[in-house]
């Protein structure tokens, strides 16, 4: 059997752990193709990033080819024109002094 078979059977039970609520801020346009990405696959928010990040930590992909077609629709749809390259590079615009 291979590893990745083991790695599934291991936990399609549910896996004890108390979730926290926290406070994070995201692109604007990000968080709306993850907010319908979630949407389409009738998950919260929250469950669809822990999917990506216990697929990051594991290096593996975490969405099928076709999940991607959905997300390249989401990121047209909500204006997301970026990449990866834009990881550590948005600058939220200035703020005027008397807000």
């Amino acid at each position: 059997m291979e590893r990745d078979e083991v790695s599934t059977r291991r936990y399609m039970q549910k896996v004890p752990g108390k979730r926290v609520q926290i406070g994070v801020r995201m692109e604007m346009r990000m968080v709306k193709v993850l907010k319908a990405l979630a949407e389409y696959d009738d998950m919260s928010l929250g469950e669809l990033l822990e999917g990506v990040v216990l697929h990051v930590f594991e290096r593996k992909l975490p969405f099928s080819e076709e999940t991607l077609k959905v997300v390249a629709q989401f990121k047209a749809a909500y204006g997301m024109d970026y990449d990866a390259s834009a990881s550590h590079q948005f600058q939220e615009p200035a703020r005027d002094s008397d807000e």
